[in-house]
């Protein structure tokens, strides 16, 4: 195959001198690669063996969010029952805790010491001194999204700025989950429960890059939920996919409308936002006590008012990443086709924190922010907690001021750092929006709190603006609005404003939980989601046979007599394209030189649709077949078959390679973090 170990370096004098010092991989190679056999191409054969599911006892999902994580489960037997896990330990006030914050903490060997409440209560309590020796991490998922060339070795940064290895932190958080379930379940069963009775699901956002999906696969290797070898035991599924799985089991009792569309629950849109929150809240609250949810087995209201074709959008809008995905309805399984692929980008309620941050250096200096950071790092966690609990109260109608506690060694260290007073910095600050209380507060106006909120909100009104242009969403009947951020009742104004003549908006009730509870519904029927949109372009590299004016002369490699174009990329499945779970996609190739040995097949990928050859600009190797051709005696037929075989699976992608004289095959799982 075109690339290292595969074409062609012994034909003598080159007839071209290449352009480059990467103008084709296949020259500096001593074996001849392989060229498509015609015609090849056998799409769509769904292999059998998927369709044989393992029997597992449990699904337990885990949504590992950017701000706060939990799980939830279902014994397969009782598929309507959805056990969300047990009230976490430490939870704070006005916040609920049925999930808890994404923090983790190491003691100063690098060993787990704790997660979530626990994580944060002891690291504040330790004395300042010591606590610069612990490794403290929080918000630590939004890495996997913003690092370009993630790698097994990639780092992340703690409070006190140590540096520790990614992959070491992502296993440690979701071994904390594994032990958590494992213990909840034995507890309710009565029994010891085994890892192995349990399919594990971890929801990832879907704009992720593959990269990004397998890298959680792998930490989740390494914490000992599944193996390589029993990979079907963990799926990896897409946020808004569990969500849009979740959505069309609800009632109408479950939900709430923002559109002008409708009444619904008897008040109509014209009552305001709050009013309708106020009265979920309520629900929410009287059921807060039970941890199990029904999911009745129906297809809910809002779902039988869809027809054959229909289209809904999914916004998740969580800590990190803003995610959309439109769906489409296919009867009369409802089975879901994903008709544009993922968009969104890192607008989650993260970007508010970073805006007040952004605020505290312009009063306070950038200088001190960071140099607090550092030396006070239990002190910035618990101003962080202040604000968060704030920013929960912020609604478009608020008139009253919200008052953010600054830790006392905030106000300390400001006054030896600088020499004079919080109060005087604030004076000075010519910002009249934020007042300093006598109780050592900061006072911020209702504009102020809604002002920070405002660059993520128009960047996820923007983002939505450019989806509803595209053909393919022009018809859209609903619009979901679910994850953690779409709590905020700012960002429900923004979204019923913009949008709510264009279709009907809807929240689910417990829409923090809404990917955790579709999570496990995809568990159990991992069938449901049909077909998904590829994100990249996937093919192998060949030897086509040489075509003057069409083909580069750099390319040119004449071998035998035979002259070859080098580095072609004979394509799979392109970028965005139809796939179905489980789809084979089929070629057949023959070797360049019959009396070849050992053929090595490269395979490579690109986020872009027309890719001509393997040296293209964006095109990365992901993975390698070497198949050996020894051994079939004297009757090695004149044409050489080599299947090989693509299947397409959650996030993980197989190759296959066949030679079909000896039926030899090799496998190997499509990498992108070891290439």
């Amino acid at each position: 195959m075109a690339d290292k170990e595969a074409a062609g370096g012994d034909a003598g004098p080159r007839e071209t001198a290449p352009t480059s010092a990467y103008s084709s991989p296949a020259r500096s190679l001593g074996d001849t690669g392989i060229t498509p056999l015609s015609p090849s191409h056998i799409v769509n054969d769904a292999d059998p063996s998927v369709s044989e599911q393992q029997a597992f006892l449990v699904v337990v999902a885990i949504d590992f969010g950017t701000t706060s994580s939990g799980y939830a489960y279902s014994f397969t037997k009782e598929p309507e029952c959805i056990h969300v896990m047990r009230r976490w330990e430490g939870g704070d006030p006005g916040v609920s805790n049925q999930k808890t914050p994404t923090t983790i903490l190491l003691t100063p060997e690098r060993k787990f010491h704790s997660f979530g409440y626990a994580a944060r209560d002891f690291y504040h309590d330790l004395d300042p001194n010591e606590a610069k020796q612990w490794l403290y991490l929080e918000k630590f998922k939004m890495k996997l999204h913003t690092t370009g060339d993630l790698t097994l070795d990639t780092d992340l940064t703690a409070a006190n700025g140590k540096k520790i290895k990614a992959l070491e932190i992502f296993a440690y958080a979701l071994q904390y989950f594994k032990e958590q379930a494992l213990k909840e379940l034995s507890d309710q069963a009565g029994s010891e429960f085994e890892n192995s009775d349990v399919r594990w699901v971890i929801t990832v956002p879907a704009i992720w890059k593959q990269p990004a999906k397998q890298f959680m696969r792998q930490a989740a290797y390494q914490a000992g939920l599944a193996s390589p070898e029993n990979a079907e035991q963990l799926i990896i599924a897409l946020e808004p996919e569990a969500a849009s799985i979740y959505c069309r089991k609800l009632r109408l009792h479950q939900m709430m409308e923002l559109s002008s569309k409708a009444a619904v629950n008897g008040y109509s849109s014209r009552d305001t936002v709050g009013a309708g929150f106020a009265q979920a809240k309520e629900h929410v609250r009287r059921n807060r006590q039970s941890r199990t949810f029904l999911v009745e087995n129906v297809i809910g209201e809002i779902w039988s008012e869809l027809e054959e074709g229909d289209k809904y959008v999914v916004v998740d809008s969580g800590g990190g990443t803003v995610d959309l995905t439109v769906h489409q309805i296919r009867l009369p399984e409802g089975h879901l086709k994903e008709l544009y692929k993922a968009t969104g980008g890192p607008y989650g309620s993260l970007g508010v924190d970073y805006e007040f941050e952004k605020l505290l250096c312009k009063i306070f200096g950038e200088d001190f922010i960071e140099q607090f950071k550092i030396k006070r790092p239990a002190a910035w966690v618990d101003l962080m907690i202040a604000f968060e609990s704030r920013k929960r109260a912020a609604a478009p109608d608020r008139t009253n001021p919200l008052n953010i506690t600054l830790p006392f060694s905030f106000i300390d260290y400001y006054k030896k750092f600088r020499g004079h007073s919080v109060e005087h910095a604030l004076r000075k600050s010519n910002v009249d929006f934020v007042k300093w209380s006598s109780q050592g507060m900061l006072r911020m106006s209702p504009d102020a709190m809604n002002a920070l909120f405002k660059p993520t909100i128009d960047s996820i009104i923007e983002h939505l603006r450019d989806l509803f242009q595209k053909p393919e969403v022009s018809t859209v009947k609903f619009l979901f609005l679910v994850g953690g951020f779409a709590e905020a009742p700012l960002l429900q104004q923004a979204v019923q404003a913009a949008f709510g003549d264009k279709c009907r908006i809807i929240i689910p009730q417990d829409v923090g939980l809404t990917i955790l509870k579709g999570a496990v519904l995809f568990g159990l029927d991992p069938a449901v989601i049909k077909v998904r949109r590829s994100p990249l372009t996937y093919g192998v590299g060949v030897l086509n046979r040489y075509v003057e004016g069409k083909h580069p002369p750099e390319k040119l490699l004449v071998k035998d007599g035979t002259r070859w174009c080098t580095d072609v990329f004979d394509k799979f499945i392109a970028a965005d394209q139809s796939v179905a779970l489980g789809e084979l996609v089929k070629r057949s190739y023959t070797p360049a030189k019959p009396s070849q040995l050992v053929i090595v097949i490269n395979v490579y990928s690109s986020e872009r649709d027309n890719v001509s050859f393997i040296t293209d600009p964006g095109v990365r190797k992901c993975g390698t077949l070497r198949l050996d051709l020894t051994g079939t005696g004297g009757t090695a037929p004149a044409r050489r078959e080599i299947q090989t075989l693509m299947q397409f699976g959650d996030t993980e992608i197989k190759a296959m390679a066949v030679d079909v004289a000896t039926s030899k095959s090799v496998k190997v799982g499509i990498d992108f973090l070891n290439y």
